[in-house]
């Protein structure tokens, strides 16, 4: 695996690695800020399936209720997730996700499909690359992100008050399961991996470590992006870490966007994507919730498309951010608006050390 940065004609190093998959992006993030696409959860809930519609026909006699498990989907309803895609692309998404955000062993043991796995995350990517092949122009290539959650256990905080070393998984545990969903993602066609809403620093460095082991036995080298989630107004992730720690412990993986997502909206996000965009030596990505959350609105969040797009053209304009989009409660009706606010505003300008990397 060849990780070595180029030197520059100045001497200086700069971050530019030979991709295997997806090597121009670093060249399309200096040039305009590219958009990822919407929340998935949101889009499926507006479908209103029953549990006969998660089981299809192939889970009719399983044991136990599937509903809710929406990376099943891919493998009983693709069409639908399919569908998912072909509206964000459509909206003007040059990233999307694949629907593996739970996609793992250790997510699925809640619906004890642990051994279903990797045909998740084949299926999942599949259906998403079918999307990008169909929607890419020379002019607007789209590329396929594998999405990697942080799974509900988390190998830093004990589940149990009164044990505090207690522990509900293990780094190896993680590392294997986050291993078997990257290749199989891989396997199916992705442009780069997405490791998103980290809440526990440990988990994420599992699944780093694993993708690292990935590029060594593949020999592929496809681009990173990491995404963590600030839990509330104290400006940590759960695990206890400042946006600043955060980055410093994983800044080592040579990511190439590094940013926040999820738990907040753009606007009590704000003075975080502010301070990366201080501290980062790399592209910085936001894509927060449309608001909070609202029971009474059609996508379970505040914020109408026309609010959230004026809050990114905002942290756009500041110079802020090289990658927008959006999470929970965010639809193709809000990307489309994103696309369209930030389409003539100039990325957060590259370090000036690093701007040969393209």
């Amino acid at each position: 695996m060849n990780q070595n940065a180029n030197p520059s004609p100045s001497g200086v190093k700069s971050p530019k690695r030979e991709y295997t998959r997806g090597a121009a992006l670093p060249a399309l993030l200096q040039r305009r800020i590219l958009i990822l696409d919407g929340a998935m959860g949101t889009m499926i809930q507006r479908y209103k399936l029953d549990e006969a519609a998660y089981r299809g026909e192939r889970f009719k006699d399983y044991d136990r209720d599937i509903k809710g498990n929406n990376e099943l989907l891919s493998i009983t309803q693709p069409q639908i997730i399919r569908e998912i895609h072909d509206k964000y692309l459509a909206a003007g998404a040059d990233i999307i996700e694949t629907n593996t955000f739970g996609a793992t062993r250790v997510a699925q043991a809640d619906y004890g499909m642990e051994e279903l796995a990797a045909e998740m995350n084949l299926a999942s990517a599949k259906l998403a690359r079918e999307a990008c092949d169909t929607f890419s122009t020379p002019d607007k290539p789209r590329f396929v992100a594998g999405a990697i959650g942080p799974t509900p256990k988390t190998a830093s905080i004990s589940p149990d008050v009164n044990d505090p070393g207690a522990r509900n998984v293990t780094f190896d545990e993680l590392r294997n399961t986050y291993y078997e969903q990257a290749k199989a993602l891989l396997d199916a066609g992705c442009d780069l991996f997405l490791v998103e809403t980290i809440f526990d620093t440990l988990n994420a460095k599992a699944a780093l470590f694993a993708l690292d082991e990935l590029f060594e036995d593949t020999g592929e080298l496809v681009p990173i992006m990491i995404s963590g989630t600030v839990t509330d107004a104290s400006g940590r992730i759960l695990s206890g870490q400042t946006v600043e720690a955060f980055w410093n412990s994983l800044r080592h993986a040579k990511p190439l966007t590094f940013g926040l997502n999820c738990a907040l909206g753009a606007a009590l996000m704000r003075p975080y994507i502010a301070e990366l965009a201080k501290l980062c030596d790399t592209f910085v990505s936001c894509y927060p919730n449309a608001g909070l959350p609202n029971p009474m609105s059609d996508t379970g969040f505040d914020e109408t498309p026309d609010v959230t797009s004026g809050l990114l053209k905002e942290f756009a304009e500041a110079g802020l951010v090289n990658l927008a989009g959006g999470c929970c409660g965010t639809t193709p009706e809000h990307i489309a608006e994103i696309a369209k606010a930030l389409a003539d505003v100039k990325p957060r300008p590259f370090p000036a050390q690093y701007r040969d990397a393209a």
